[in-house]
């Protein structure tokens, strides 16, 4: 059974590397194999035939499962013909919204779509929409009254409520840059097939506009996010204002939205962020507890004239109650991965109890990924599948079959107090250091970084948590409110004195170890050494598994070659944003926008980015202007890495100015040379800063980079006077280039023929949004590159795109080398 679903497991993950679907031609000849392998290996009763085919066997049906998975989600994709158009749907709010600054986030499962004209719209079941500020919507008819127009917020969705919206719709599309998080398969594993937002539709009569049809649609999914909603909007209403209060919010009912970036930022480089939710931890804990509670009550169930043990012993009781309220508070948690595993170890455990039997750990443990991924095959696609079970095995791996269980239960039975708490402090220094070390691999290969402060962390954050702060969180919520406020603030306070002591521990020069993620080999030479670190006591030469580390330690971060060049144009929606490499030196051009309060470019696309590559810090970064899709990262990324100058268009008094270590004007006739490679500033002139008539536009830094015969001019969103200009001025000469990336996205108040005739490049590069806002690149603008014999790539159909510079010249697409079968298709 173990070796089967192993195998199940590899064959998932398999097809999640593959970049179309198979055939149905392969789901007969897959099964017919599968069946043959598996009446094979149980004929043979050898482990050494048996496992190999068991293996086999379970690959094709994983391959095979996961692949029907995603055939019929795929299949309920958007039709291209309805994107941006506006349609009506009727349907209820499906999961809890969340609210920003900017609006409301919500899933809406559709039930019916409006006829528009003799059509119905193809519309997926479910959907991802926004609603951003204010609308005018119709409030529900009350008992059999005419429904009568007011003013609501579009922040009064609930979960469960029928609404009747009109909405804007667009493919599911994000952003595809290499080690960067994908958008486009965690939408897949929701089942959303069509992303976009609620469009005013205001209207007269009853049956128009945005407005509510029913206030409450009975469903179970609906009644648990009901729930969660209730617990979450009470622990905010007793904690106003208190700056802890999404932790203990994402301690009760699982959701962490509410937390800060700066917060996260802390639990993760201190290496605690799977405390600040529902984790197994907690979720065992909780289950003890109420089994332990539920025993107690049974036992004594005499007192009450009520003989209970008589009907079924107490022990099956507190099986049953432990089940049930572990699978409860895996509802609240949202049903992730590390949940999820832990309610189904404890099912498993709970039906052999019952059944009288004696189950194997590792079977345990198997038969819980089984289940994972038997409902959701695109979890081998996220860390937290991966941190969760690779913990639960090491523990496994270092602790079963090296206690003696009788003579240690005969022991502490006779053991006094202080014996027992040094014991349960050994046991858990023990456990503590197995997940410890032993995740180090693992951690690297996912992160490209580990938390050295993380054993001092985890020593005070898992008692603190797991005994104190979660247990009087999940007392707080569900006490009347008066009470609430008051129970609440224990764990608050004590949270607030957690995050300073993490705090205090994140500033030690050395708290994070960074490298770049390493390669396959590098991964597996460690995850052996560090098997054979922790190999039992007695095991032969343990000390030689730290060897199996030297690779991960030493593993350098990677530049071009001498004599090359590399740029990275990074798909970052509708902005620029280009990391410029040479041997020994880096350079950024722009830094992407905004696309919100608390996320930008730089923090979600840059920063893994370098990170993932080992990069800690950039020579230059260059931001040719103050829009907000170009500057509009700047500060993360100066937070975020160290900079050694700044080049830019932007006046002294803007804050990214303030920020910046040093800073300098962009000038015509700046050059500097990096590694025999030259670096040439284009635009603007020194006198244009003397002038407040120059747009933002038309004072953006042009730089030019030069290998050889080869050259990329970057010309940030200058438009026609100031290509003229720099086609009829003194430096029309060194226009010249082999790419050029296209003057303000492609728009038609740029890139004029004259001017690309001077540049004359080969490739042109288009940083552009999905299905963006301005029409970006204009048609017009787009058979003007191709008349000319212009190639032209765009990161909203490429991804990311990498161009190498040497002999010759290499552009990489990212959707090409890196595809996959949920990439737009």
């Amino acid at each position: 059974m173990r070796s089967l679903i192993i195998g199940f497991a590899c064959g998932i993950g398999l097809l999640q590397t593959q970049a179309s679907l198979p055939g149905i031609e392969w789901y007969a000849v897959g099964l017919v194999l599968a069946a043959l392998l598996g009446y094979t290996a149980w004929k043979f009763w050898k482990p050494l035939l048996r496992v190999p085919l068991l293996l086999t066997c379970g690959a094709w049906l994983g391959f095979l499962w996961a692949a029907a998975f995603a055939h019929y989600y795929l299949d309920q994709e958007l039709p291209k013909a309805w994107e941006g158009r506006d349609i009506t749907v009727i349907g209820t709010v499906a999961d809890l919204p969340d609210r920003t600054a900017m609006g409301v986030r919500f899933r809406f499962d559709v039930e019916q779509v409006v006829m528009q004209g003799l059509v119905v719209p193809q519309v997926p079941p479910r959907l991802a929409l926004a609603w951003y500020g204010s609308r005018r919507v119709q409030a529900p008819a009350e008992d059999g009254e005419q429904a009568a127009p007011a003013r609501q917020m579009a922040g009064d969705l609930r979960p469960g409520a029928r609404w009747r919206l009109t909405v804007r719709l667009k493919r599911p599309h994000g952003h595809a840059n290499p080690d960067g998080f994908d958008y486009e398969v965690w939408l897949l594993q929701d089942d959303v097939r069509a992303t976009g937002y609620v469009v005013d539709a205001t209207g007269s009569g009853p049956g128009t506009g945005n407005h509510r049809l029913d206030a409450f649609v009975w469903s179970p999914s609906h009644a648990i996010e009901l729930a969660r909603g209730w617990l979450r909007d009470r622990i905010m209403a007793a904690l106003s204002g208190q700056p802890y209060a999404p932790v203990v919010a994402a301690l009760v009912m699982g959701d962490q939205r509410g937390i800060s970036q700066a917060d996260w930022g802390v639990f993760q480089r201190t290496g605690i962020g799977h405390l600040m939710a529902i984790s197994g931890l907690h979720i065992t804990m909780l289950a003890g507890l109420a089994g332990g509670l539920a025993s107690w009550a049974w036992r004594r169930s005499r007192v009450a004239g009520m003989r209970l043990p008589l009907l079924m012993p107490a022990q099956k009781v507190a099986v049953i109650a432990g089940v049930g309220t572990a699978f409860l508070y895996v509802l609240l948690a949202g049903f992730e991965v590390p949940a999820q595993r832990t309610f189904y170890m404890l099912l498993v455990l709970g039906v052999a109890f019952w059944s009288g039997r004696f189950v194997r750990v590792s079977l345990v443990l198997c038969l819980a990924l089984g289940a994972v991924l038997l409902l959701d095959p695109w979890a081998v696609l996220w860390p937290g599948f991966w941190l969760s079970f690779g913990a639960v095995a090491l523990l496994l791996y270092g602790t079963v079959g090296r206690m003696r269980p009788h003579h240690a239960m005969a022991a502490a039975a006779s053991a006094r107090w202080w014996q027992k708490l040094w014991l349960a402090i050994k046991t858990g220094a023990r456990a503590q250091y197995l997940v410890t070390l032993g995740l180090v691999p693992l951690t690297m290969l996912l992160f490209g970084q580990y938390s050295l402060v993380s054993p001092v962390a985890n020593a005070v954050a898992i008692p603190l948590v797991g005994l104190v702060i979660t247990p009087l969180s999940l007392l707080g919520s569900v006490l009347p409110a008066w009470a609430a406020q008051w129970v609440l603030q224990v764990p608050h306070e004590l949270l607030a004195w957690l995050a300073g002591f993490l705090q205090w521990l994140d500033q030690w020069p050395f708290a994070v170890w960074r490298a770049p993620l390493p390669s396959w080999w590098m991964f597996l030479m460690a995850a052996g050494g560090t098997a054979l670190i922790l190999a039992p006591r007695g095991w032969p030469a343990r000390w030689l598994g730290w060897f199996g580390w030297l690779p991960l330690v030493l593993n350098p971060a990677t530049a071009p070659a001498d004599g090359t060049l590399r740029v990275t144009a990074f798909d970052i929606g509708q902005g620029m944003a280009l990391l410029v490499e040479t041997p020994d030196h880096r350079l950024l051009y722009d830094t992407g926008p905004a696309y919100g309060t608390h996320s930008d470019g730089a923090s979600r696309v840059i920063l893994p980015y370098l990170r993932a590559r080992g990069i800690e810090r950039l020579d230059r970064v260059v931001i040719s202007h103050s829009d907000i899709d170009h500057s509009g990262g700047a500060l993360s990324l100066l937070g975020g890495v160290g900079v050694d100058s700044v080049y830019s268009s932007l006046p002294e008094a803007h804050p990214i100015v303030r920020a910046s270590p040093r800073h300098q004007r962009c000038a015509a006739g700046q050059s500097w040379n990096w590694d025999g490679i030259g670096f040439t500033m284009l635009h603007p002139t020194a006198q244009s800063y003397e002038s407040d008539k120059w747009k933002p536009n038309a004072r953006s830094c042009v730089l030019k980079v030069q290998i050889g015969r080869q050259a990329i001019l970057l010309a940030g969103d200058i438009e026609a006077l100031q290509e003229q200009h720099l086609v009829e001025g003194p430096g029309a000469d060194q226009l010249r280039a082999t790419v050029l990336l296209a003057p303000h996205h492609g728009s038609t108040t740029s890139s004029t023929e004259p001017f690309l005739r001077a540049v004359h490049p080969e490739l042109a590069l288009f940083q552009v949004g999905y299905r963006n806002r301005f029409g970006h690149p204009r048609p017009e603008i787009d058979a003007r590159y191709r008349a000319l014999g212009i190639r032209t790539l765009r990161t909203d159909q490429s991804g990311a795109i990498t161009l190498d510079f040497g002999d010759q010249l290499v552009a990489q697409e990212y959707r090409q080398e890196h595809a996959r079968y949920w990439y737009d298709r």
